[in-house]
């Protein structure tokens, strides 16, 4: 199965990259592909479904999915799957210092060819873009 890994150094502290990245509702700002996020009662937790909405990476057409969470280390990584579309996703992150952050994401799919093979690198984008608390003024 073809992995892809993106990385980049993010200016923003760890905490600030983690508190983002652990709530569920802001799955849809960040990864490709999601346009809605309905988690379950259990949150972002290891072993939750959360139903996620958005076009499938392997049928053009909005389809409600599940997303399930793998694993979940707190502000370390964060590892979830689109079973549907047959897609791993693992965020690893690791400070650099008190202000920066390294976030690798890997992403797994036998069917990322294309604009799909891009995924790690447009998820890591939007982090950047959207996580730079710690930005040089």
């Amino acid at each position: 199965m073809p992995r892809y890994v993106a990385e980049r150094v993010l200016l923003a502290p760890i905490d600030d990259v983690w508190g983002f990245l652990a709530e569920p509702y802001h799955l849809s700002d960040w990864w490709p592909g999601i346009a809605g996020v309905e988690p379950d009662r259990r949150g972002l937790a290891a072993g939750a479904r959360w139903k996620v909405q958005g076009p499938s990476y392997l049928h053009k057409s909005e389809t409600a999915r599940t997303l399930l969470v793998r694993e979940v280390v707190p502000h370390a990584l964060l590892s979830f799957e689109l079973p549907k579309d047959r897609v791993r996703v693992e965020v690893s992150l690791q400070a650099t210092d008190e202000r920066r952050t390294r976030v690798t994401v890997a992403v797994d799919g036998r069917f990322l060819v294309g604009p799909r093979s891009r995924l790690a690198a447009q998820a890591l984008g939007r982090l950047y873009d959207l996580v730079q608390t710690a930005a040089e003024r």
